[in-house]
C-alpha cells in the first residue's frame, strides 16, 4: 500500500490499520470519506461540520506526539464511526430523532469518548425510531430509513441509521442501542453483525434511555472480529452509569462439541423464505459438529410479550415525560400512543408483573444450562416500508419475536448474516447465551461467518475464508477442566487456578454414576471423586486453563488424586480430577450432601 492509498467503501477495521500502517494520513482519509457520503440520506441526522472534524484531528495528533508516533497505542487510529442520534457527542445536538426534544450534549457519552480515546474520528449521529421505540426504522420526523438491499423494505430499527451506513460500508463500526432488539432486527435486515453485549458491559451514561433498566449500547459492524474488538475497546466498568457491571471473567470458547438449544415450535406468520433459510442454518450448524435441542419455548415467548403488553411500557415514557405532558404532538403518534398505554397500570402492576418476569427469566436460564448458546432467527420475516405505515403496531411486534426476551433475562445475543431469501433480501440468525458469554458467541460466530462466504452489509465484497478454522485454532489454546473440591471458587487452592489465568466457565454436576469421598490425612482437606454403578450427580465448576499453564497446574496435583475424564450431566465428557480407588479404604463416603461446598458447610454448621 503507498502513501496515497484512500478508503475503500467496505473497509474492516485490520484494512483501516494496515492503510495507516503504510502511510495514508487521518485528514486526507476522513475528508475522501465525508466527500463520499450521499448530499441526501435518510440515515443521517447530522454530519460532521469540517470544524468539528478538525477539533477531533489536532486531539488525535497531539496525542500522538505524545506517544512518539507510536499507531499501537490507538488501536482505532483514523477509523470513522457513527453513533445513533441517541448517544451524546460533546458539542452535538442529540435529538432522539426528535426536534422538539433535542439538546446540545455538553459532554460525550462514555462509549463515544472510549473510542476517541482509541483514535477513532466520530462522523456522524444517525436516524433512529423515535426515542428508540421500534423495531423497523419508520418512526422518524428526518424520514424512514430504507433497506440497503431494497428501498421498498424497511430496514429495521431502532437503530436504522447505523446498520444502514455499516451496510453500505461508509464506516466500518457504528454504534446504536439495543433494549428489545434494535440492535439485531436492523443487522439481519442489512446483512451485517449485530452485537448486543450483556446490560452493564457498555456504559449508558450519555445515553438518553428507552427502558434505562433494560438498555444496551450495541455495536454493528461488517464483521464479528470488528464488533468484538469495538466492545473491548468500549466497554468497562463506569461509576456514572448506576447500571454498569463489573465484567466476569468468562471463557472466550464453547465446548468441543457445541450444544445449541433452539424453540421447539417457531413462529413465521407465514415467511416460507425465512422458514427455509433457518432449516437451512440449522442444517449448516450441524456439518459443523454443532448439536441442535428443540427445548419449549413457551416461556420466552411469553416474557417477550410483557416488554409492551404491561406495565413495563411506562418505562419508555421517562425520557419524554414532560415533551408528552406539555406538546404530545411532537412525539410520532406510534411512539405516542405506546407511552399513553402506560397510564393505565399501577404500580401494583408493575410488581406484579415484574414478579412474574423474574419468575420466567429463571426457567430460560435454567433452560439454557447445559447449552452454549440459544439459536433463533433474528425476526420471522420482513415487510414493505408501505406495509409497515399501514399496520405498524402488529408488524412491529412481530419483530421482537425472537429479541424482546433477551434483556429481560440478561442474555447477551449476537446477530449475524445467514443467507440471502429468494426475493433478494438478507435472513440474519442471532445465538443469545447468559451474561458475560460475549466473547464465546463472538468465537463462534467469527467461524460462522468465514464459513458462510456472504457479502460484508451490500458492499459486494466478500470475507476471504481461512484455512484454519479459528474456534479449533483458540481451543487448542485451553483445556477445560472440572474441579470438585479444594480448587472450587472460594476454597484454599482456588489461587492456583488464578495464577495461570484460567477462566471459570460454568458450574455444573457430573452425570449420576459418581460417588464422592472426603479423603484422610489431606491438608488442605479434599475430596476424591470415583466413578461406579450407582451413584449421584456431583456439583463441579469447569475452569478453562491455559495450554502453556496446564502442566505446571498438573505438577501440583500429589497422590491420590490425578486428571482423567468426568462425564457431565448433560453427557459432554471434560478432563478433571479423579481419584484412585485405593484412597477410600479410609475415607468418609460424602455423596449425600451432592458436593464439597455443601460437606463443608455441614461441618462448619456443627462447629457452630
Amino acid at each position: 500500500m503507498g502513501a496515497t492509498l484512500l478508503p475503500v467503501t467496505g473497509w474492516t477495521l485490520s484494512e483501516w490499520r494496515a492503510a495507516y500502517a503504510s502511510g495514508m494520513q487521518p485528514r486526507a482519509a476522513i475528508e475522501h470519506v465525508l466527500a463520499a457520503l450521499p448530499a441526501s440520506d435518510n440515515a443521517w441526522i447530522a454530519k460532521a461540520t469540517p470544524a468539528q472534524i478538525e477539533v477531533q484531528l489536532l486531539s488525535l495528533q497531539a496525542r500522538l506526539e505524545v506517544a512518539d508516533g507510536d499507531l499501537s497505542r490507538f488501536p482505532l487510529f483514523g477509523v470513522p464511526f457513527a453513533a445513533k442520534d441517541n448517544i451524546d457527542a460533546a458539542g452535538w445536538q442529540t435529538t432522539a430523532a426528535c426536534p422538539a426534544f433535542a439538546y446540545e450534549a455538553a459532554a460525550d457519552a462514555t462509549v463515544v469518548q472510549r473510542m476517541l480515546d482509541a483514535g477513532a474520528i466520530l462522523i456522524g449521529k444517525t436516524n433512529l425510531d423515535q426515542f428508540a421505540t421500534g423495531l423497523n426504522g419508520t418512526r422518524s420526523p428526518y424520514g424512514a430509513v430504507p433497506n440497503t438491499f431494497n428501498s421498498r423494505y424497511v430496514s429495521g430499527g431502532s437503530s436504522s441509521g447505523s446498520s444502514s451506513v455499516v451496510a453500505r460500508g461508509l464506516v466500518p463500526v457504528a454504534f446504536g442501542t439495543d433494549t428489545a432488539g434494535s440492535g439485531r432486527v436492523p443487522a439481519g435486515f442489512n446483512n451485517i453483525v449485530g452485537l448486543k453485549p450483556t446490560k452493564g458491559w457498555l456504559s449508558n451514561a450519555g445515553v438518553v434511555p428507552a427502558c434505562r433498566t433494560l438498555d444496551c449500547v450495541s455495536i454493528f459492524a461488517l464483521t464479528v472480529d470488528d464488533a468484538k474488538t469495538v466492545a473491548h475497546i468500549a466497554g468497562g466498568f463506569d461509576a456514572a452509569d448506576p447500571y454498569s457491571r463489573e465484567p466476569v471473567p468468562a471463557s472466550a470458547i464453547m465446548n468441543a462439541k457445541p450444544r445449541f438449544c433452539i424453540p421447539d415450535k417457531l413462529q413465521w406468520f407465514g415467511d416460507a423464505e425465512s422458514a427455509r433459510l433457518f432449516a437451512a442454518a440449522c442444517t449448516r450448524l450441524q456439518e459443523m459438529g454443532v448439536e441442535l435441542v428443540p427445548v419449549d419455548f413457551a416461556p420466552f415467548l411469553e416474557l417477550a410479550d410483557l416488554l409492551y403488553q404491561g406495565p413495563f411500557v411506562a418505562e419508555r415514557v421517562f425520557a419524554a415525560e414532560d415533551l408528552l405532558a406539555d406538546d404530545p404532538d411532537a412525539i410520532n403518534p406510534v411512539v405516542r400512543s405506546i407511552m399513553e398505554g402506560a397510564e393505565q397500570y399501577t404500580a401494583v402492576d408493575a410488581f406484579r408483573a415484574e414478579y412474574r418476569r423474574a419468575e420466567l427469566s429463571r426457567i430460560i436460564n435454567q433452560t439454557l444450562k447445559g447449552f452454549d448458546a440459544l439459536l433463533v432467527p433474528t425476526s420471522p420475516s420482513i415487510y414493505t416500508i408501505e406495509q409497515m405505515l399501514a399496520d405498524p403496531v402488529t408488524l412491529n411486534s412481530r419483530f421482537g419475536t425472537y429479541t424482546n426476551f433477551a434483556n429481560f433475562s440478561d442474555l447477551c445475543a449476537l446477530s449475524v448474516p445467514a443467507g440471502m431469501r429468494g426475493d433478494g433480501l438478507p435472513f440474519g440468525i442471532t445465538l443469545l447465551a447468559p451474561a458475560w458469554q460475549d466473547d464465546a458467541l463472538a468465537t463462534f460466530g467469527r467461524s460462522w461467518q468465514q464459513q458462510q462466504a456472504l457479502p460484508l452489509g451490500a458492499t459486494g465484497r466478500i470475507l476471504p475464508a481461512q484455512s484454519k478454522e479459528p474456534v479449533t485454532a483458540l481451543r487448542d489454546q485451553y483445556v477445560r477442566v472440572a474441579v470438585v473440591g479444594a480448587h472450587l471458587t472460594g476454597m484454599p487452592l482456588n489461587t492456583q487456578l488464578q495464577e495461570r489465568n484460567a477462566v471459570l466457565v460454568e458450574r455444573t454436576h457430573t452425570s449420576a454414576r459418581y460417588r464422592l469421598y472426603a479423603l484422610a490425612n489431606t491438608t488442605p482437606p479434599k475430596p476424591g471423586l470415583v466413578r461406579g454403578e450407582t451413584g449421584a450427580a456431583i456439583e463441579l465448576e469447569l475452569w478453562d486453563v491455559p495450554v502453556a499453564a496446564f502442566g505446571s497446574f498438573v505438577a501440583l496435583i500429589s497422590a491420590p488424586l490425578g486428571i482423567g475424564t468426568l462425564e457431565l450431566a448433560d453427557g459432554r465428557n471434560v478432563k478433571g480430577f479423579i481419584c484412585e480407588p485405593w484412597a477410600i479404604a479410609e475415607a468418609r463416603d460424602i455423596t449425600e450432601f451432592g458436593g464439597w461446598r455443601a460437606y463443608i458447610a455441614s461441618l462448619q454448621s456443627a462447629k457452630a
